[in-house]
């Protein structure tokens, strides 16, 4: 056997029997989610004490994966994994170019995967800098995010904004829209797919998530993205019972 295959195979190995990285139950996903590329991203970040273990899916969608995992310490934190078999390129395509910030050979699916998770990566670090509730960024490496884990102690996640009774809605808008404020003001990006499905509330507050597609203020589609925001949030508010129009969220943004 090729020395390499060899080496290769032993990696895999240490992976599942060193650092017991596990699969979800359904065998199908779970070969779709951890091709062998995967598994040696996960290999590599397991041997800089990021992960130590994956403990199920938090999340499951088209194009990624959330796990709950455990680092070298013992913390809890969130791997999100991107599939390459299932993931938009297109839409990828269409959030990246444009961006200052990426130059990417579009042709190359693993390049544009790896890409968009960098970009999630350095969003989020933008964000966090910005004062905005947003996970923790760890280690971005190839399809692999891994952040900081929402939720409780006990390693209960947090619940979407969309799956939650919000007990003060007023406030709750109130402080979503200074999040929008703060992300196009002192993070300058726009999100481009916020509204209650990609909110967390953890200790009555707001977390914001799922920044990969967010776009830097100068970008081309910066205010049209920002437009989409504010309509979801809009329709959203008023599934709590709040009422705010375009122009007075338009209003705080612009004059902050």
């Amino acid at each position: 056997m090729d020395s390499k295959i060899s080496k290769a195979d032993d990696d895999l190995q240490k992976i599942r029997e060193i650092k017991r990285l596990k699969s979800v139950e359904d065998k199908r996903t779970g070969s779709e989610v951890f091709d062998r590329l995967t598994l040696e991203t996960l290999y590599k970040i397991a041997k800089q004490g990021h992960i130590n273990l994956l403990k199920g899916a938090i999340s499951t969608g088209k194009e990624a994966n959330v796990f709950k995992g455990v680092d070298d310490e013992g913390n809890l934190v969130a791997v999100k994994i991107y599939r390459v078999s299932t993931s938009d390129f297109k839409k990828m395509q269409y959030y990246i170019q444009g961006d200052p910030r990426f130059n990417v050979n579009t042709s190359n699916k693993r390049q544009m995967i790896n890409t968009w998770v960098m970009k999630e990566f350095r969003n989020l670090k933008r964000a966090e800098e910005a004062g905005v509730p947003v996970p923790h960024p760890i280690i971005a490496k190839n399809n692999v995010l891994v952040m900081e884990f929402i939720g409780d102690g006990d390693g209960t996640p947090s619940p979407l904004m969309r799956e939650t009774e919000i007990d003060n809605p007023k406030k709750m808008v109130n402080e979503i829209i200074g999040t929008v404020v703060k992300l196009y003001n002192d993070a300058k990006i726009v999100h481009g797919d916020l509204s209650s499905f990609n909110i967390l509330i953890k200790d009555n507050k707001p977390v914001i998530i799922d920044v990969s597609q967010a776009v830097v203020r100068d970008h081309p589609l910066a205010l049209e993205l920002l437009k989409r925001d504010i309509d979801n949030l809009i329709r959203d508010f008023k599934k709590i019972g709040i009422d705010v129009s375009i122009d007075e969220i338009k209003s705080k943004i612009m004059d902050a």
